[in-house]
């Protein structure tokens, strides 16, 4: 099965899941210059986020992380995440599940 969606299309501000039904989940993330998201983790996921347009300050454990339009990503979900928007910005965000151990040892 084959599906395609267009991130323009997507409802939902400032989430919107591309596959609701599938994995991994798949997010479109849409802020305005200034806005923020608060402070949260995904504690069984690693993520992935690949920054379409603008400009962001990802904070990690509040580490803060400049992020530049076409930059990608990869952090450990079980940290605390705010992206915070220095322009008006559009993310993707791929949230995979964790390999258990036993996948790990395969």
């Amino acid at each position: 099965m084959v599906l395609i969606k267009s991130l323009q299309e997507l409802d939902g501000e400032p989430h919107a899941n591309a596959f609701p039904s599938e994995e991994p989940k798949t997010i479109r993330l849409t802020l305005s210059e200034g806005e923020h998201v608060e402070p949260h983790s995904h504690p069984d996921r690693n993520i992935i986020l690949y920054l379409i347009s603008g400009t962001l300050e990802l904070r990690l454990d509040g580490e803060p992380h400049q992020v530049s339009e076409g930059d990608v990503v990869h952090f450990d979900g079980a940290q605390d995440i705010s992206p915070v928007a220095k322009s008006d910005s559009t993310a993707l965000l791929v949230l995979a599940s964790k390999p258990t151990s036993s996948e790990k040892d395969v």
